[in-house]
């Protein structure tokens, strides 16, 4: 797999890992996190033809790529890997843990599903991964992953690992993990984004975003990028925005087929230069090569710019975040570089070359994704191209009339809890 040397959060916990011991490990996105606990899990376990160790990750994204780097680095070792997550084939599941698995990799919703239908036993866990903790209490999870670690044995070997460390998680840890657990800081605590991230910002709102967009692009000729949006709608929207342009772009977001989602994601990692998504792909994915970052909506939470910025710059390569803010968010602005312990570089753009640029029109799509006609940016139609999360008003820049956009999506994420992005759901 062409790893020449250990990253320093693998140097701290591998040891420690494959001497039997609980460990809370808490490191900045891009660290090498998964290959900490999957290297020693390897190390540890025989094939058997049962689950001995499950790894819970809050995406199915997330549950996909570390489900592959299970699958490469224990080849040849006889252990056997299974993945799952909802919007797949529950059956096919099912089947795939009958034929003998020793590693399950799973989003909670889906592990409990099977758990219910007899069709997963924990009684024989020896390794118990959570990873990216602090985002499955943001999506409200941990209730649900609470009841899968009762169903394990209590002399498990428990590994927590998440880019922050809420009092919440500290907690988890606290109740289920053994005593003498052993806690690993990566870094200083202050420290959440790599050193090699370049933050820029630039002030505009309304259509100049989109001019200032266009600037930025055409001043860095960005190799691979991924854009993110606070809605699904405005993803869909730039997406259309980009490929009238000439620009080689692909869309991500949860309103989207399972199966649609799965071949966006290949077909940027093949050849596409941008990304454009919600913070669906803000948390866990390693994509090589991302050598920018562009915010077109700023995050309202400083901890979700951390994780968004860090899909760049992975394993000590440099990176580029650049962030749109509008006037009224200086405030957010001060909070995020004062929070993330970063400085914000305002950048000059020239942004009139760009100025009389045409948008695209709303249209309706059939794929998983409805959305209805309207004027997000001025128009009369049945509703807003925005509609945050209800279904009451209309659009955001001036439509008018009863439709937004509201969909919750199943399995994982169907339970409701608490929401720190903004309250939308992805």
């Amino acid at each position: 797999m062409n790893f020449s040397s250990m990253t320093e959060v693998q140097e701290q916990a591998i040891p420690v890992i494959l001497e039997h011991k609980d460990v809370v490990v808490r490191a900045k996105t891009g660290s090498g996190k998964t290959a900490a606990f999957l290297v020693p899990m390897f190390q540890l376990l025989e094939a058997r033809g049962h689950p001995q160790a499950i790894v819970i990750v809050p995406t199915r994204e997330l549950a996909l790529q570390v489900s592959m780097v299970a699958g490469k680095l224990g080849h040849r070792t006889g252990l056997r890997s299974v993945v799952v997550y909802g919007g797949a084939s529950i059956n096919m599941q099912v089947q795939a843990l009958r034929r003998g698995a020793d590693i399950v990799v799973g989003t909670p919703g889906r592990i409990l599903d099977l758990i219910e239908r007899g069709a997963l036993n924990l009684g024989r866990i020896r390794i118990f991964v959570l990873d990216e903790a602090d985002l499955m209490l943001d999506m409200g999870f941990i209730e649900d992953i609470e009841r899968i670690m009762a169903l394990a044995p209590r002399d498990r070997q428990t590994l927590l690992f998440s880019a922050t460390m809420p009092r919440e998680i500290v907690d988890i840890a606290r109740r289920h993990m053994k005593e003498g657990t052993v806690r690993l800081t990566v870094g200083a605590e202050e420290d959440l984004t790599v050193s090699t991230i370049t933050h820029y910002f630039f002030l505009a709102s309304g259509r100049m975003k989109f001019s200032a967009l266009l600037a930025y692009i055409d001043k860095f000729k960005p190799i691979k990028c991924i854009i993110f949006t606070s809605t699904q709608r405005e993803s869909e929207f730039v997406h259309r925005f980009l490929e009238a342009r000439g620009l080689n772009a692909i869309v991500m977001h949860g309103g989207l087929s399972q199966a649609r989602r799965e071949s966006s994601l290949q077909a940027f990692k093949r050849n596409a230069t941008y990304l454009i998504s919600t913070n669906l792909v803000s948390r866990g994915l390693d994509i090589p090569d991302i050598s920018d970052i562009i915010n077109f909506d700023a995050p309202d939470d400083p901890r979700v710019y951390v994780h968004r910025v860090g899909r760049s710059a992975r394993m000590g390569k440099d990176g580029r975040a650049f962030t749109l803010y509008n006037f009224e968010q200086k405030g957010l602005m001060q909070d995020t570089s004062m929070i993330a312990n970063i400085k914000m570089n305002h950048i000059n753009l020239d942004v009139n070359k760009f100025r009389d640029i045409q948008l695209p029109q709303v249209e309706r799509r059939r794929d998983g994704f409805r959305e209805e006609r309207g004027g997000r940016y001025g128009g009369h139609g049945r509703g807003g191209f925005s509609g945050h999360g209800d279904s009451r008003g209309g659009g955001r820049f001036g439509g008018r009339g009863g439709g937004g956009f509201h969909r919750e999506p199943r399995e994982e994420h169907r339970r409701k809890g608490r929401f720190n992005y903004v309250g939308r759901v992805d």
